[in-house]
């Protein structure tokens, strides 16, 4: 066949040199005679571009067999020392391309050159020092490693970066884990505090710039008045709003120099009042009452209406019933809440709540969730007399005949005729058969009737609590209204504290409520009454939630048992602005203390009345003729008739009828009657004329 391309290219192959057959004999164990090492003669590749480092241990690949003194095996990059100890490739290395035609070969490898069949796959076992690798390769510690990889002397350990490269050498344990575990979990702590300390910085840098709220210039009066003709830029005061709560929040460093805080809350108020259109004087007894940022949270919850709720009759059906017959009308609710066992709250109904069967019923009853605190705080007992002195519209009072289960008596007042009558509606609608409807001032409640095991006073208010179902509060309360109706409130909690029996042995209690947010009508007002009526104490209320009541007020100290009381708004609870009070009566009112008006002018008609409206009884032994001649002195019919008739014609037109109906056709017989009683007259009048003179 003649020389191949390859045999011409590479030569014959070299002798084998006589290390290598001293290594076979010392594999052998046979003796071998001091031979000198050779430097083994590298053979490079004409297309290779870089010499692989030498392999000192064993080869990556077996050698095939060869045949005819040539290599049918692809050259395979030989692996760096580490350790002393061979290490596999992981992969093939793909032989580079041919540059010419003579690189191509016949479908087989180069082969191996002469010092490379040198170092095959047994020339390091007999190293000096050094072991080979077991039959299972457990006795290497160290991993696979690639021909490609970079320098051994830069490998380090691969725990973590904080190690030293020597804690590569130590074994894998438990204890590694856990230092590892912890390093990252600092690692990661520290993190989170880098990004945190960030943010605040970032807002800090925000927070640098002051924004500018205040007017510097001074405009005139035609400029106000040409202002106050515009409709107010709602978004301009939204944004301002904004920016002064945050300069009163962090006034020290946002406040802009020379302004007073006065100033900024000066505009906050003013931004208020045309942004949500109260009056002055209102919003600013509102704002009193909490720090700007709240005061804001209130007046934004004002603007919507609160949840619908409903309340179960528990005297017609229970709750779980009348969910399911909502829901099968498509209601959409759920509980109001845990702390309520009878309370609905409606999101979304396909038919009116006021016009269901269920409520045509009387299975519920349209009712503020709000009013059933009062009465909770109550806690009405079977069988016991309870008077509710403001009870129109009937909610509270047929809370209470529910929690009664119709026992007891509850004498359910009101002072107007027309409310009054939905007051008696909702007591038949809701089927409680222990209420008794009466209509009078209820000051003088003391003198009608008293001596009740529980009172509950629901004042009549300013309705400050109650914005979002009636705005108009928002102007038409002012400074007198706020006067009026603190007195009237003291007065009827006076008249309750009084009808209330100390004695009673499951009551004695009373529960007195607003819906309103004022001082003037909730602390005030139970601290006057603490001031009047010592036989009385505040108790607490039991309810489960709520704000404390203010014991100081814009320089006013209150009684520190006032903390028993409780407060509710709108942007806290979700519930309309309320307050309850709860009084135990613990002794009776001290006659020197009642010295109500009402009581004493009473007396006075009652004094008079017995005066005036007694009559004169006639004594039967005077004789006929001298009765009229006593002291007092006689009656002159004729004028009293003159008197008598005009009266019946006025009141005849008054009631629309024709005063002429009085004038009758008379008889004859009944007119000779007439003139002999007349004659009569005439002469008895004569003689006492006569004996007088």
């Amino acid at each position: 066949m003649g020389v191949g391309r390859r045999f011409k290219k590479q030569g014959p192959p070299e002798p084998l040199s006589e290390e290598h057959f001293a290594k076979l004999k010392r594999k052998a164990g046979l003796p071998v005679d001091d031979v000198p090492t050779e430097a083994p003669n590298k053979k490079k590749r004409k297309t290779a571009k870089e010499p692989a480092p030498k392999s000192n241990g064993a080869g990556a690949k077996k050698v095939a067999p060869k045949a005819n003194g040539k290599s049918n095996g692809v050259t395979a990059a030989p692996a760096p020392k580490q350790n002393g100890k061979g290490a596999k490739s992981k992969s093939k290395k793909h032989a580079p391309e041919p540059e010419s035609d003579e690189d191509l070969s016949d479908g087989l490898g180069d082969g191996f050159s002469g010092s490379e069949l040198d170092n095959d796959e047994f020339s390091d076992l007999e190293d000096d020092g050094v072991e080979g690798l077991g039959d299972d390769f457990l006795g290497s510690d160290d991993s696979v490693y690639d021909s490609d990889a970079e320098d051994p002397k830069e490998r380090r350990a691969m725990f973590s970066e904080d190690e030293d490269e020597s804690d590569a050498e130590e074994k894998l344990t438990a204890a590694n884990i856990v230092g590892l575990s912890r390093k990252l979990d600092e690692q990661i702590a520290q993190e989170e505090a880098e990004a945190q300390a960030e943010l605040e910085e970032a807002a800090l840098q925000t927070n640098i710039e002051r924004p500018h709220v205040l007017t510097d210039e001074e405009e005139d009066d035609l400029a106000l008045k040409t202002k106050a003709l515009l409709a107010p830029d709602l978004q301009l005061l939204r944004t301002r709003i904004t920016d002064t709560l945050r300069v009163l929040d962090d006034f020290s460093n946002l406040a802009e120099e020379g302004r007073s805080r006065a100033e900024y809350t000066s505009q906050f108020l003013k931004d208020v009042c045309a942004y949500y259109g109260y009056s002055e004087y209102l919003a600013e007894k509102l704002m009193n009452l909490f720090t700007p940022r709240e005061a804001f949270a209130f007046f934004e919850a004002n603007e919507t209406a609160r949840p619908v709720v409903i309340r179960t009759n528990t005297l017609r059906t229970h709750r779980r019933d009348l969910a399911q017959a909502l829901i099968n009308r498509g209601v959409t609710l759920e509980p109001v809440g845990k702390w309520s066992k009878v309370g609905l709250q409606i999101f979304e109904s396909n038919v009116p709540l006021g016009a269901t069967p269920e409520y045509l019923a009387g299975h519920y009853i349209l009712q503020a969730a709000s009013s059933f605190l009062p009465v909770m705080a109550l806690g009405p007992q079977e069988g016991e007399r309870v008077l509710d002195m403001a009870a129109a519209p009937g909610g509270k009072t047929t809370h209470m005949a529910a929690m009664m289960k119709n026992t007891g008596c509850i004498f359910a007042n009101d002072p107007s005729k027309a409310r009054a009558k939905g007051l008696i509606g909702n007591v038949h609608r809701l089927g409680a058969r222990n209420v008794v409807v009466c209509n009078y001032d209820a000051r003088e409640f003391p003198r009608v009737i008293g001596g009740f095991d529980r009172v509950l006073l629901d004042a009549p208010c300013s309705g400050t609590g109650v914005i979002a179902k009636d705005p108009s509060v928002k102007t038409n309360k002012d400074e007198k209204d706020f006067m009026t109706l603190p007195h009237t409130q003291k007065q009827l909690l006076l008249a309750a504290i009084d009808s209330v029996n100390h004695a009673s042995k499951t009551g004695g209690y009373l529960v007195y409520s607003t819906c309103s947010v004022t001082v003037e009508e909730n602390e005030q007002v139970v601290q006057y009454a603490l001031n009047k009526r010592p036989n009385v104490k505040l108790v607490s209320t039991d309810l489960p939630f709520g704000k404390e009541g203010f014991t100081s007020y814009m320089g006013k100290k209150f009684d520190p048992s006032l903390r028993l009381t409780r407060r509710y708004y709108p942007h806290t609870y979700n519930v309309d602005g309320f307050f309850v009070a709860k009084f135990q009566k613990i002794g009776p009112t001290p006659a020197n203390l009642v010295k109500d008006k009402p009581t004493q002018a009473a007396a006075a008609r009652q004094t008079e009345e017995v005066i005036d409206k007694t009559p004169i009884a006639a004594d039967e032994n005077v004789p006929e003729g001298a009765r009229g001649q006593d002291d007092f002195g006689g009656f002159d019919d004729d004028e009293d008739e003159k008197y008598i008739e005009r009266a019946k014609r006025n009141a005849m037109r008054r009631r629309g009828l024709d005063p002429k109906a009085l004038e009758k056709p008379k008889t004859n017989g009944e007119s000779k009657v007439e003139t002999k009683a007349e004659n009569k007259k005439s002469e008895s009048k004569t003689k006492s004329k006569r004996k007088s003179t």
